[in-house]
């Protein structure tokens, strides 16, 4: 049976806004005063959710709040959420670079951080130096290190400056060999936040390789990305968190589709919030949108190979000569899987001042899974300008069965997002 080695209970942090530090000496005072009374904090009482979509009425905002999950040895557990989730402050906490408010976490084994660019280095040693200092830091003996050295400098590709003091490295160098010496160094729990997005598509790649090495020897990884795709490739768990606040912690790729939905624009009765558009401009706008079965039913569910319609209104409010249209279809994580325009082929569109109503009949060829919806309508007259774009507008279901029958279709259709009909001809020769 795995063994828990990460338990953390109600574990919640707060800062003090505008303030280098959470505390100041009356607030620690106050503290020491009520607990020597046997009263509670009275700053556990106040303090804003970390929402940043309001505006706070408290100076105290907490950054995390009750957050409880344990992780099991072996796991690779991937913590998601928008910016301001408290995911890097999680990982401060883990990583013992600061204290919980309220709270515990229980950590069994040796850590090792990768958090922003800066952490864990001095900036006057050298490469060298840093890799013996870290080591020591992480309790390693000095034969330990000298094990691993070679294949650190080689990982990390700064062989050439590894002499060099690190202060004189440019920020992908630094990132490359901070993340060789936490993965090479013998410890059982390895932690990184978003930092590999400072390094190349290739080191990134290399990195996501090396985290699978790493889990495959037992060792227990914590990886923070906005990269849903490096997500869904390294983790088998997943912690979502909004708002400072514990959702749920689960499956990976179930996680992600909630997550992803989550930021979805909502077009309640069809109609399209004003301030929805991506980018706008006082030209155009879309008002409504709906996707329709061939009943002209609203719907949020399709079977695969199924017809469907979609519908949405358009205000222009100054003519366009040369206006192009156009719709597209893709995953929760920002894939186009389809587009439809109306209709380069047929030539540009001159609109008028006035409001239309479109409509686009489709077969839904997407194979099954989640998807959202992008509106854009674009002047060639302007160099191509958007006058209006809306992106992830709506959600719609695609399920692995023919429409108004329980017949599941055999195919398991697990690679890419459309599935294409073509011509086939088979000869034999």
């Amino acid at each position: 049976m795995p063994q828990t080695v990460i338990e953390i209970n109600n574990l919640s942090k707060q800062y003090r806004l505008g303030e280098i530090s959470a505390k100041t000496f009356t607030d620690d005072f106050k503290r020491w005063a009520y607990k020597l009374r046997g009263k509670e904090d009275p700053f556990l009482k106040v303090g804003d959710d970390n929402d940043r979509t309001k505006i706070g009425t408290s100076q105290y905002v907490w950054a995390l709040k009750d957050i409880s999950f344990s992780v099991q040895q072996g796991d690779v557990l991937g913590i998601i959420g928008k910016n301001g989730a408290g995911k890097s402050t999680l990982l401060k906490i883990l990583s013992r670079t600061t204290l919980p408010t309220i709270g515990e976490y229980k950590i069994k084994g040796r850590v090792a951080s990768l958090l922003e660019v800066g952490t864990g280095f001095h900036p006057d040693l050298s490469g060298r130096e840093n890799i013996f200092l870290n080591g020591a830091i992480l309790g390693m003996t000095k034969s330990e290190i000298k094990k691993n050295f070679d294949e650190i400098v080689t990982f990390s590709g700064v062989e050439k400056y590894i002499d060099t003091p690190v202060k004189r490295y440019s920020s992908g160098m630094y990132v490359r060999l901070a993340f060789a010496v936490a993965a090479h160094l013998e410890s059982e729990i390895l932690i990184v936040d978003e930092v590999l997005a400072v390094g190349d598509a290739e080191f990134q790649k290399k990195c996501l390789g090396k985290m699978k090495d790493v889990s495959g020897q037992g060792r227990t990884i914590l990886f923070v990305s906005h990269n849903m795709t490096a997500i869904r490739a390294l983790c088998n768990k997943t912690v979502y968190l909004q708002n400072g606040k514990f959702v749920e912690i689960g499956e990976t790729t179930q996680l992600i589709d909630r997550y992803l939905a989550s930021d979805r624009i909502d077009n309640k009765d069809g109609m399209i919030p004003a301030n929805a558009s991506t980018y706008s401009t006082d030209v155009a706008k879309f008002l409504t949108f709906k996707i329709l079965n061939k009943k002209n039913q609203e719907i949020d569910t399709l079977y695969y190979q199924q017809k469907f319609i979609v519908e949405f209104t358009l205000k222009i409010n100054q003519p366009i000569a040369k206006a192009i249209v156009d719709f597209s279809i893709g995953t929760l994580d920002t894939r186009y899987t389809y587009t439809s325009t109306y209709d380069q082929a047929k030539g540009f569109m001159p609109l008028e001042i006035g409001t239309y109503h479109l409509r686009l009949e489709l077969d839904a060829k997407m194979v099954p899974g989640s998807y959202t919806f992008y509106l854009g309508i674009h002047d060639f007259a302007n160099t191509g300008l958007t006058l209006d774009f809306i992106e992830k507008i709506g959600i719609v279901n695609v399920l692995q069965f023919k429409e108004l029958t329980n017949e599941k279709f055999p195919l398991e259709m697990a690679f890419g997002n459309v599935r294409i009909d073509g011509d086939w001809t088979i000869q034999k020769i």
